[in-house]
């Protein structure tokens, strides 16, 4: 079993519950209100920028030329690719970037974002693969599950969202990070195993914090 595999399978349970958490199946079926969306949208879009920053450190920790051209990559890709789908909704959702500029990120949303950059500034590319991992992988899995549901993909308001995330781009994006975490944890010790497993099991817990605090609007 390749490792990638293995961290799948001790969060499992976490990630089947954000398939049914209100938030994220009122995506699915096109119920969810659009002021909870909209809360979800600038909470998000800040939470990006910190998140393409463990992405940047990437670069700055890998130690061949491949590797820190695929951070690259990804930076660009959020920046410019997955951020779009954001930009798209704050249009449509009349979100100014001055809002989002004066709006502070919520106590869950600053305990995610700082927890992966502790984790990548003190540990190793292993340690910074991991930490960006648990979201990347789920929205892919959020965004195949939702795609199942009649009509879901091309829902007026929610179909790109759902679009956006099971694309090819999103999904090659995904299998390069879940590659290179197989690559990375491939000679470590069983104990440095456990220690990645903790923190993709940390991140995969802050995720559905993020749904709720998305739901209940929380700050």
């Amino acid at each position: 079993m390749k490792f990638s595999e293995s961290l799948y399978e001790s969060v499992k349970e976490i990630w089947e519950s954000y398939y049914t958490h209100p938030f994220v199946k009122g995506i699915g079926d096109g119920t969810l209100e659009v002021d909870k969306f909209k809360f979800y949208m600038i909470q998000d879009y800040i939470y990006l920028l910190d998140y393409a920053k463990v992405y940047a450190l990437g670069v700055v920790k890998a130690d061949r030329e491949e590797i820190m051209q695929g951070f690259s990559t990804m930076v660009n890709g959020i920046l410019n690719g997955e951020m779009s789908i954001h930009r798209s909704y704050m249009k449509i959702l009349g979100i100014t970037q001055e809002e989002i500029e004066n709006t502070k990120a919520s106590l869950s949303n600053i305990s995610y974002t700082h927890y992966m950059l502790a984790v990548s500034q003190m540990g190793g590319l292993a340690e910074l693969s991991v930490s960006l991992l648990a979201c990347m992988w789920s929205y892919l899995e959020i965004g195949k599950v939702l795609s199942k549901n009649p009509g879901a993909t091309e829902h007026e308001f929610y179909g790109e969202w759902i679009r956006g995330y099971i694309s090819e781009e999103y999904k090659e994006g995904t299998q390069w990070v879940i590659d290179l975490v197989d690559e990375l944890s491939e000679n470590l010790s069983e104990k440095d195993k456990e220690k990645l497993r903790e923190i993709f099991i940390n991140t995969s817990k802050y995720e559905y914090m993020f749904w709720d605090m998305s739901y209940n609007k929380e700050m």
